[in-house]
């Protein structure tokens, strides 16, 4: 971007738009560029409290005759020399005359060795000024800028950082902006007195108040570990294999970052587990995406935006995990939403799309869905995803560890329970319906002021009617599809063939 920004100035393009919340490391590239053109140029910077100043002027300078924007604009406009001048936070001030102004000043300029940078953390264009500007994401630190920064900030004395740990902070701190990470360092000294691979939990905690001040992702915790899924064993080896893929050395080995990957399969059985499972066993946030506060009817063009800044608030802290949970429901009516809410849902369909298709940020992005007819075709098609995976009804040796897990979490001495029996009973039970068994069987045993034995679990069970028989054929219809269209997250391929009600 910067050298993009470069070319733009020796271009003499005449209006930029740079859109950052981080003036000061903007300023500084902006100077940067000046001082390296032939000849040097002039920098000024205008801000509504100091009026149009010179960058190497004191910062305490202020000039009451350009502290309107009109007039700072006429002042750039009868400036000599070639020069840029900085406008930040011009956005609030765009009347009919300052816009007009902003014209002349793209017509006065042609030719010469002089543009109106404007600075702001949004991007907000008058239509009029359209085909006039230029607009540009100022990017984040890059991780040798952040380890500037941490260099800085290393207690004088202190231990030396191995690059294993030195990498892990740095890489944490992607997202962050300089300012931030600035902070980030600094509390971590104050609380512990060093830095050290311990300190991510606060990186990870400034992390979370920017998806909070976002109020479209939700940061997402998870105390469990993918080991305690019972089960799916195929696709949680294939998450172990990419444990390390957003790493320095996966990209030397010639190793593409990992898109994606969707999770098909019958309700209750654990898709969205294991999305948030894989936060722990990657090291990554798990950032979810709720399309329910995308939606915004208020404002022609609302809601795409929201989806866009959920998006860029997304990669800006890449390496993560975006997590949709029930896509199928996020994008139904897609196909035919012209005549429901005048195309947004197309719109915003198609924005997505196109994200996935053409992003660069280390942003995975982890879909369940259960009713897969209801999903756009272009969904589906290779390359979307790196890989589409089944989650069918647990066998019943998987239907063994559940039980195993489930009842390990609630007691210490589950040798008195016959587990090969309770998932004989519970055949055709998802992971969730074979937990609310335990449930309801405590439940049971509680109000009797009793301990819950394995006929309260067995009585619980054929108390319940399985979704594999309330909806047996949605369920067959899916696995029908899955079949020769998905990976089995099973570890057999054959027991994932031969399964039948």
């Amino acid at each position: 971007m910067k050298e993009e920004l470069k070319i733009l100035i020796k271009a003499q393009y005449p209006l930029i738009y740079l859109v950052t919340p981080e003036e000061a490391r903007a300023e500084q590239a902006i100077a940067n560029i000046a001082q390296g053109e032939r000849p040097q140029l002039k920098v000024f910077t205008w801000t509504t409290t100091h009026g149009l100043i010179g960058l190497d002027q004191p910062r305490q300078t202020a000039h009451h005759n350009t502290l309107a924007p009109q007039m700072a604009i006429q002042s750039a406009i009868r400036e000599k020399d070639p020069s840029l001048f900085i406008f930040k936070d011009l956005h609030p001030f765009f009347s009919p005359e300052v816009v007009r102004l902003l014209r002349d000043a793209v017509l006065a300029f042609k030719g010469t060795d002089k543009s109106i940078i404007l600075v702001s953390p949004i991007q907000q264009i008058p239509i009029e000024l359209e085909k006039e500007i230029v607009v540009l994401d100022f990017p984040l630190p890059t991780i040798p800028e952040l380890d500037e920064v941490l260099s800085s900030h290393l207690p004088v004395g202190a231990p030396k950082l191995t690059p294993e740990v030195r990498e892990k902070l740095l890489r944490a701190s992607l997202g962050l902006t300089r300012d931030e990470a600035e902070k980030v360092y600094q509390k971590a000294k104050v609380t512990s007195g060093r830095l050290a691979e311990s300190e991510l939990d606060i990186i990870l905690s400034e992390k979370k108040q920017l998806i909070r001040r976002n109020g479209i992702l939700e940061f997402i915790e998870e105390d469990e570990t993918i080991d305690s899924v019972g089960g799916l064993d195929e696709l949680k080896r294939w998450l172990k294999q990419r444990n390390f893929a957003f790493t320095d050395r996966a990209r030397e080995y010639g190793l593409p970052k990992p898109k994606g990957m969707l999770i098909l399969g019958v309700p209750g059985c654990g898709k969205s587990l294991i999305a948030k499972t894989t936060s722990r066993l990657w090291g990554l946030p798990l950032l979810r995406l709720d399309m329910g506060r995308v939606y915004d009817g208020s404002t022609v063009g609302r809601s795409e935006a929201n989806l866009r800044e959920a998006l860029k608030t997304a990669e800006s802290i890449a390496p993560a995990i975006l997590f949709i949970d029930e896509m199928d429901k996020a994008f139904a009516g897609s196909s035919g939403s012209a005549d429901s809410d005048g195309g947004t849902s197309s719109r915003i369909f198609g924005s997505f799309l196109t994200w996935m298709q053409e992003k660069t940020s280390s942003v995975f992005v982890m879909a369940t869905a259960n009713r897969v007819e209801r999903l756009p075709g272009e969904f589906l098609r290779k390359g979307r995803f790196d890989e589409i995976f089944f989650v069918d009804l647990p066998t019943k040796e998987e239907r063994q560890e559940i039980f195993e897990v489930h009842l390990s979490k609630r007691r210490c001495d589950i040798e008195r329970f016959d587990i090969e029996q309770l998932a004989t009973v519970c055949d055709g039970f998802s992971g969730s319906e074979i937990e609310q068994a335990i449930i309801a069987a405590m439940y049971e045993a509680f109000a009797q002021d009793r301990e819950f034995t394995q006929l309260d679990i067995i009585a619980a069970s054929r108390a319940t009617m399985p979704l594999s028989r309330t909806m047996t054929e949605q369920v067959t219809a899916l696995r029908d599809w899955a079949r020769q269209r998905a990976r089995p997250a099973a570890a057999s391929v054959a027991e994932y063939q031969r399964l039948e009600f």
